[in-house]
């Protein structure tokens, strides 16, 4: 899998990002797996990494969190099936679930990208060149984060860099999300605009898959890095780490 050229010196030259697509993995067990890349890649035992999975449904808690904006009491919330956790990214209030993809980029960021709003703006940039991919013209809003179209957002981010700049957590794009299920937050805090999906706009859905592989692809154009998989073996073992 391509990324296609990346400067004068092409794809060869670049920094490898390997792609580790992991299935469905309950929340807590993606957090635990993020915290002990986060370490390996630090200690340079791992090349830069893009975890990219589903979550069963969850409701995540960032930084800046509200609680008033999770609309459901814990009765109603199990009920529907829900999780609840706290997480050391940025921002308010998420949903996950299925039907999303969920990207968990584990980068070095030196020595070139220590700016993590320019980091932030990258992973948007990446997102919207991949739903142009699939006809949809998505962009951003001006003082929010996130992947919009007009005035619903179809992607959402939140990130964590940890000391030396290794990067954690990541963004979260509604591909064929039951979108009812963002009716129990105030999704990001934002209560003006709404949210959308990939299933909304365009008449033949794509797969998971596929928007994952056209994602990675981007993912890597922008961070300008050289696209692998996993190797066979790695790849069956994160599968294992995160089996329930």
């Amino acid at each position: 899998m391509a990324a296609g050229r990346i400067g004068g010196s092409g794809v060869e030259a670049a920094r490898p990002l390997e792609v580790r697509r992991l299935g469905t993995v309950p929340y807590a067990e993606a957090l635990e797996l993020q915290r002990e890349l986060v370490a390996e890649r630090r200690a340079g035992k791992v090349p830069d990494l893009l975890l990219l999975l589903e979550h069963p449904h969850v409701i995540t808690l960032g930084t800046s969190a509200r609680d008033e904006h999770v609309l459901v009491g814990d009765d109603e919330r199990r009920l529907l099936g829900i999780e609840l956790h706290e997480t050391g990214r940025g921002g308010d209030v998420t949903y996950h679930g299925p039907g999303q993809l969920v990207g968990y980029p584990i980068l070095d960021l030196k020595p070139d990208r220590c700016d993590l709003h320019r980091y932030v703006r990258d992973i948007e940039e990446a997102l919207i060149r991949a739903l142009s991919d699939f006809g949809v013209a998505a962009g951003r809003k001006a003082g929010l984060t996130g992947v919009w179209v007009g005035a619903e957002k179809i992607a959402a981010i939140g990130v964590r860099v940890s000391s030396g700049w290794i990067t954690s957590h990541g963004f979260a794009l509604n591909v064929r999300t039951d979108l009812t299920y963002f009716d129990a937050i105030v999704p990001c805090g934002i209560r003006d605009y709404g949210v959308t999906s990939l299933a909304r706009l365009v008449d033949d859905t794509p797969s998971l898959p596929a928007v994952a592989e056209r994602v990675a692809a981007r993912f890597a154009e922008v961070f300008e890095r050289r696209l692998v998989d996993a190797p066979v073996e790695q790849a069956a073992a994160a599968r294992e780490a995160v089996a329930p």
